[in-house]
């Protein structure tokens, strides 16, 4: 059994989309979304800015630790995971077969929680100018609303923030260019999902055979 977790993120970047596609196209596959574990059933938990702006680009507005902890729960039993999603693990479908489960985590903060950022096997970021984001960003509906010169005055310098933050402790990451076909995104990140797990296969096989070599020979009468 082999355990994957991938990793996509950026406000607006098409997140949401590829992780969707990419559990279509991969497998033994669920998604966790950031959005989530947003403390919205108590709105007075979200601090505010000098702005007056409600503050929900931070970790404190997240409930980080009981995403971490349905992470592990994956971690543990990603079959029984499954389930309890509705889905059926491709063991029951194909007999026999080498079983390999894939974590899709997606959401805008994750690489900036430790704990959880720990856990991942791939990373990938979804980046977009300025321009595009606040394109997306103004055809979206979110509830509560983006009140005027929300975008510019708080998300974006938190997006900065953050990213710069990021960079500065966090390596491994493939940087995706979000402008890209959604075809384009999913092929790029796809061909590395496989390459990645082709070759955990390969270690897994060499270690069973090198273990095989030292095991005692047994005479079974």
């Amino acid at each position: 059994t082999f355990y994957v977790i991938l990793h996509c993120v950026m406000t607006n970047g098409g997140k949401s989309t590829l992780s969707k596609s990419l559990q279509q196209q991969i497998p033994n596959s669920c998604i966790i979304a950031q959005d989530s574990y947003f403390k919205v059933t108590d709105d007075s938990e979200i601090p505010t800015d000098s702005h007056g702006f409600k503050q929900y680009d931070m970790l404190s507005a997240l409930h980080m630790d009981k995403m971490v902890n349905v992470v592990n729960s994956w971690r543990r039993d990603p079959e029984t995971f499954l389930r309890q999603k509705g889905l059926k693990p491709a063991s029951e479908i194909v007999s026999g077969s080498e079983e390999v489960y894939v974590l899709i985590v997606e959401g805008f903060l994750i690489f900036n929680y430790r704990p959880l950022n720990e856990l991942f096997d791939r990373r990938f970021f979804i980046e977009i100018p300025y321009d595009v984001c606040k394109k997306r960003r103004s055809l979206r509906v979110y509830d509560p609303p983006d009140p005027p010169g929300y975008f510019d005055r708080y998300v974006w310098p938190m997006y900065l923030i953050h990213r710069k933050e990021m960079e500065g402790s966090v390596s491994g990451i493939a940087i995706l260019d979000g402008q890209k076909t959604k075809e384009e995104l999913l092929a790029a990140v796809y061909e590395d999902v496989h390459q990645y797990v082709t070759r955990l296969k390969g270690n897994f096989r060499k270690n069973v055979s090198h273990c095989m070599r030292f095991l005692p020979q047994l005479d079974i009468e």
